[in-house]
């Protein structure tokens, strides 16, 4: 089915305000709704071209009037969201993350005219742990349940969603699991992360970390609308960077933190209003993530543009990011610890 009316939440973000942006470029769509309770940066505004901006907050049972009254065929759920604004952001995050979703799944489920719906999603609801596989499958769940923050919304979230599609299984249900996204023009708790200067890791862990080109996410978006791709997909970048490889690709420098001051560390950036660092995302700095994306080759139809690595090299080029320290001086050093090392054997 192709969608003719399509409405996006979450259109002040950047995910979403581009994705808005692609369907009113699009002639085959007809209508493009971009809901939010704010509204878009200018530049995204303009970019957004002949989609209408409708400034609803998803919390509000008034959505559902949105929905109706613009006889929208197609939602696409894009404001689920790690990024918590402002100091109440948390409490605030998690309102819009879950209530928001149910308020939005009540909304469709009483018109019968939607018969497409996609959420963003993430592979956090895998959790992070010690006992994790090497990779996580579209099957599997998480070997601890995420307590708290992001994590434990994106779990809600997908248990409503699932709710939703046994009550109407005339509609077409896509859900995407998203590892980390990075790219030059998103911005995340992991991009300003890798921009501090100093960045604090756990000492005695170098977690696996998978990413997402922001353009790559995008494109999956925007095909799991254009298309009947009904399902649970993974999406991630082929390959894996230790956090200690990005960390130096960046030209940053790495502060180990014992394990038992990682709460005061995570306490002063937050303060700082550096990087807003929640328990969950402190453990994946721990043990990292990474998911099997075969499913999304074979059956959705889609190879990622950049790797890992690559979608990560465009993210420091892109924010122009200046090693701190000469390569060849940190190359040079680390030879000489070696050989001085092997002297001593």
């Amino acid at each position: 089915m192709t969608p003719k009316v399509v409405l996006v939440t979450g259109v002040s973000r950047f995910l979403g305000g581009h994705l808005a942006a692609r369907f009113a470029a699009n002639p085959d769509v007809e209508r493009v709704l971009g809901v939010d309770t704010e509204p878009p940066p200018r530049d995204l505004l303009r970019r957004m071209g002949r989609a209408e901006f409708v400034r609803a907050d998803i919390r509000n049972p008034l959505i559902s009037k949105v929905i109706s009254t613009a006889n929208v065929d197609t939602v696409v759920h894009a404001s689920v969201t790690a990024n918590p604004p402002g100091p109440t952001g948390r409490t605030v995050m998690k309102e819009m993350n879950v209530i928001g979703t149910m308020q939005l799944l009540a909304a469709c489920q009483k018109s019968p005219k939607v018969r497409k719906l996609v959420v963003k999603s993430t592979s956090a609801v895998y959790g992070t742990s010690s006992r994790d596989p090497a990779v996580f499958t579209e099957d599997m769940g998480p070997k601890d349940l995420p307590s708290s923050g992001y994590a434990k919304d994106a779990v809600e979230v997908e248990g409503y969603v699932r709710g939703f599609g046994r009550r109407r299984p005339d509609v077409d249900v896509t859900t995407l699991r998203f590892t980390n996204f990075i790219g030059p023009r998103i911005d995340t708790v992991l991009t300003r992360y890798f921009a501090l200067p100093i960045v604090p890791t756990v000492l005695g862990y170098d977690a696996r970390v998978q990413l997402l080109h922001s353009e790559d996410a995008l494109a999956v978006l925007e095909r799991a609308t254009m298309h009947d791709l009904p399902g649970v997909f993974n999406v991630g970048g082929d390959g894996v960077l230790l956090l200690s490889q990005a960390i130096r690709r960046a030209g940053r420098l790495a502060l180990p933190v014992p394990s038992a001051a990682v709460p005061t560390v995570g306490g002063f950036f937050r303060s700082a209003r550096l990087v807003d660092f929640s328990p969950d995302q402190m453990r994946f700095l721990n043990w990292g993530r990474v998911v099997d994306t075969t499913l999304l080759k074979k059956e959705f139809g889609f190879t990622p543009r950049w790797t890992t690595q690559q979608a990560f090299d465009d993210y420091v080029s892109g924010r122009g990011l200046k090693p701190l320290i000469d390569p060849e001086t940190v190359d040079a050093a680390e030879r000489g610890i070696l050989d001085a090392a092997a002297r001593f054997r």
